[in-house]
C-alpha cells in the first residue's frame, strides 16, 4: 500500500497549553527532582517537561540556582513551626524546629548540597528566621547575638544534612566509616593519648542524639558569647 503523507494539524486544532505561572514552574521543578534528582532539575529539562522553551521561563526564574532556591523555599513549608507556641524549655523547643528543618533536607538528599548555597527568600524561609530569632528571644539572648546566631544555626543544620546526604549517596560510605572507627579504637596511647583515652566515646550516640547535641551547644554558644563592636 501507499504510504500515506501524515496532514499537519493546524495549531487551532491543538489544545491550548496552560498558561506559565511561577507556582506551575516551581511544582513542576518539585516533581522532577522527585522524580528525576535535582541534578536533572536544570532549566532545559523544566522547559521540555511544561513543553515551552527555556527563555519562556526566564521570564519567572533568572537561573538554575535561584530555580534551586525556589525548590528549598517551596519544601520549607513543611517546617514544623508549632514549637514557638509550644511549652517547656526554649533550648529544647529551638532544636525540635532545628531539627524539623534538618530531616526535610535528609528526606531531599540532593538538595541539601545545593542549601549551602541557594539561599530562599520567600514566606517560608522568613517564617523559619522569624520562629527562631522568636525563640532566641522568648531566652532572653540579646539581639545582637541572636542576629548572628540564626544564620550559624541554619548553617549548622543544612551543612549536617550535606553531609549526611553525601553518606548515604557513597557506594563506599559503610566501609568508610567502619575503617574509621577500627582507627580511632585501635589508636596508640602513646602516640595519640586523647584519642586512646575518648576511644569508643568518639563514635558513641545515635544520629539523632548527635544532632539534638549539636544543636544545643550551638544555641548555648549564640547565648553566652558576646558580639564585639568595632
Amino acid at each position: 500500500m501507499p504510504s500515506r503523507t501524515p496532514v499537519p494539524r493546524s495549531r487551532r486544532e491543538r489544545p491550548a497549553k496552560p498558561a506559565l505561572t511561577y507556582e506551575g514552574i516551581v511544582a513542576t521543578a518539585v516533581h522532577l527532582m522527585e522524580t528525576e534528582g535535582l541534578q536533572r532539575v536544570t532549566m532545559r529539562r523544566l522547559a521540555q517537561e511544561l513543553d515551552t522553551g527555556p527563555a519562556s521561563l526566564y521570564v519567572y526564574v533568572a537561573n538554575t540556582a535561584e530555580l534551586h532556591a525556589a525548590i528549598l523555599e517551596e519544601l520549607l513549608g513543611a517546617v514544623d513551626l508549632s514549637p514557638v507556641d509550644g511549652e517547656g524549655d526554649w533550648r529544647g523547643r529551638l532544636t525540635l524546629l532545628l531539627e524539623s528543618y534538618t530531616h526535610i533536607l535528609f528526606r531531599n538528599p540532593s538538595l541539601a548540597h545545593s542549601a549551602l548555597v541557594a539561599r530562599p527568600s520567600g514566606p517560608h524561609y522568613l517564617a523559619l528566621v522569624e520562629a527562631v530569632l522568636s525563640l532566641l528571644h522568648q531566652g532572653q539572648v540579646p539581639d545582637g547575638q541572636a542576629a548572628w546566631g540564626v544564620d550559624v544555626l541554619l548553617q549548622v543544620a543544612t551543612a549536617t544534612a550535606a553531609e549526611q546526604s553525601g553518606r548515604d549517596q557513597s557506594a563506599d560510605a559503610a566501609e568508610e566509616h567502619d575503617a574509621l572507627v577500627a582507627a580511632l579504637r585501635e589508636a596508640s596511647s602513646d602516640t595519640h593519648p586523647r584519642i586512646a583515652t575518648l576511644g569508643n566515646d568518639l563514635v558513641s550516640g545515635t544520629p539523632g542524639q548527635r544532632l539534638a547535641w549539636i544543636f544545643r551547644a550551638v544555641i548555648n554558644g549564640t547565648r553566652v558569647t558576646p558580639r564585639k563592636t568595632p
